[in-house]
């Protein structure tokens, strides 16, 4: 169903609003010459690795170990397991978020149309 004018118009405005929000929200409540509460570091100091954890548990959750004979079985959990294992080895070689990312997704991508 197609939104009218007025409906687009006002999407467009919550949204606006809910982005500035989020975005000036921090500031408003939080001192700038002050520390942060003990909360929010404790949550800088843990969310981040355990929203990693939720993506490599997600990422790897349908990885069937077939042992098959044939090629098949192999090529459906190899690549993701390889291409896991080179963002691990990326990451701790050089540190970089999106190097990791991006080159393990263009492995896996390179592994899935091509290798296997």
């Amino acid at each position: 169903m197609p939104l009218t004018t007025g409906q687009a118009i006002a999407a467009i405005a919550v949204m606006s609003v809910v982005t500035f929000l989020t975005r000036a929200l921090p500031f408003l409540l939080f001192d700038r010459g002050g520390t942060p509460p003990k909360v929010v570091l404790y949550l800088g100091r843990v969310l981040p690795p355990a929203v990693i954890a939720m993506l490599i548990i997600y990422c790897l959750r349908n990885i069937s170990f077939g042992w098959g004979t044939d090629l098949a079985a192999f090529a459906g959990w190899a690549p993701q397991l390889i291409s896991a294992a080179v963002v691990v080895a990326l990451h701790l070689w050089k540190h970089n978020n999106l190097l990791s990312i991006f080159g393990g997704t263009i492995l896996y991508m390179v592994l899935v149309q091509a290798v296997f």
